[in-house]
């Protein structure tokens, strides 16, 4: 081989970083990729940064909330004289149902809380008062 680029036999020498893979130059789905990484990841940085103080206010909030608030049971007693809303919650259906799911909401109720069967008689009191109020107000 001779020095210049000019091969023994008189041809041109290929040159190795003409017909070499181009490592060093990146396609441009990978700088897009790169570029996107880098804006997202000082999103994230400043999120970061907002986070701390909204994290802070957000556990006040949660911790002055009442424990009741996250609850599927109603808390409170009984009112001194029954409103149909009070007895709709006993029975566990709407104020406006006809007496046939009111029928049907005071057995599966009483079931569960009879008095014989070892529920309490003033519970017991409180479901037939309630079935009374809503059959009286509902005469369909």
């Amino acid at each position: 081989m001779a020095a210049g680029g000019v091969s023994a036999d008189g041809g041109d020498i290929m040159r190795y970083a003409e017909y070499s893979p181009k490592t060093n130059a990146r396609s441009d789905a990978e700088i897009d990729r790169r570029l996107v990484s880098i804006c997202f990841n000082d999103e994230r940085r400043y999120a970061f940064q907002l986070w701390k103080p909204l994290g802070q206010v957000f556990s006040e909030t949660v911790k002055k909330m009442p424990t009741s608030a996250f609850s599927a049971y109603y808390k409170g007693g009984f009112e001194q004289k029954m409103s149909k809303r009070e007895a709709s919650l006993i029975l566990g259906i709407s104020p406006a149902s006809t007496k046939a799911k009111v029928r049907e909401a005071h057995r599966r109720v009483m079931v569960l809380n009879h008095p014989d069967k070892g529920g309490s008689p003033f519970l017991a009191a409180k479901i037939n008062e309630a079935k009374d109020l809503l059959d009286k107000e509902t005469r369909r």
